[in-house]
């Protein structure tokens, strides 16, 4: 697939998308510390804490959106569809990654990547892993993925289309839950879409600092993993998946921790 270039310049414009619940004391911290950009969207998932106050007083000019459902897939969901910037970067409030690497992923996509992906296992990059579930995952999707359900990606907007996130206008389940896409599988999910979709994809050094809440558990890897056969499902795929599932399922199935910013915005 060879995406649009219009929207692609040198000099591009960036739109920084942060999805927030809850984050007023981790704003304080984060949103002083990025570059000068087109513009940061906060994506505010009902949060009552004054974390929109918070935002708009530390980054006056900051854009508010408030999300559609709930869910981190959908607060993303909504930034990208506000975003006006020929670059977005997704970003955690929750101040585990360094707004001082922003650059480095906006240069490689200038210098002819689609998509800029955060790894933590490239050198120079920090944070405890699994590179058994990476081997797994690149073996699956067909990628060489060092770190793929790490979050902390840039790509050009023209991108989009080509992985078909969920409408924001679908009303949520009557019944309670989240549609599929719009919880923390989201990370995930793009890293299947942009490999089903071809697209030139470069991995980026990147520094894990430590998180202001919450931890990696095995829950979350095996998240990961389920998320992988559920988009290989969704692609009818001819690979054969049935002995991965009888092993990933009862795991996945079982009770899992999430962490605040997991579970909402």
């Amino acid at each position: 697939m060879t995406p649009s270039s219009g929207l692609r310049s040198n000099d591009p414009t960036v739109s920084i998308v942060i999805p927030a619940r809850n984050d007023a004391k981790n704003l304080e911290v984060v949103l002083p510390q990025l570059p000068a950009v087109h513009e940061v969207i906060l994506v505010d998932g009902d949060s009552v804490d004054g974390t929109v106050e918070t935002a708009l007083r530390v980054l006056p000019g900051i854009t508010i959106v408030r999300q559609t459902r709930t869910g981190r897939g959908n607060a993303f969901a909504c930034g990208f569809e506000a975003a006006t910037g020929d670059v977005i970067v997704m970003f955690d409030a929750a101040g585990s990654a360094d707004p001082a690497e922003i650059p480095a992923f906006v240069a490689t996509l200038v210098a002819g990547a689609d998509v800029a992906k955060g790894s933590r296992f490239r050198r120079a990059g920090g944070s405890t892993g699994n590179h058994g579930l990476s081997v797994v995952c690149n073996i699956l999707l067909g990628t060489t993925y060092s770190d793929p359900g790490y979050g902390f990606n840039a790509f050009w907007r023209d991108v989009l289309p080509a992985v078909d996130l969920l409408p924001t206008t679908i009303e949520a389940p009557a019944g309670g839950g989240t549609l599929w896409g719009d919880g923390f599988e989201i990370e995930t999910i793009l890293s299947c879409r942009f490999a089903a979709a071809k697209l030139r994809v470069t991995e980026v050094s990147s520094s894990e600092k430590h998180r202001t809440r919450g931890e990696s558990t095995i829950g979350d890897r095996l998240r990961v993993l389920k998320t992988i056969v559920t988009e290989k499902r969704r692609e009818n795929s001819d690979v054969d998946l049935t002995a991965l599932e009888t092993v990933v399922a009862p795991a996945v199935t079982a009770p899992i921790r999430i962490d605040a910013e997991q579970g909402a915005a």
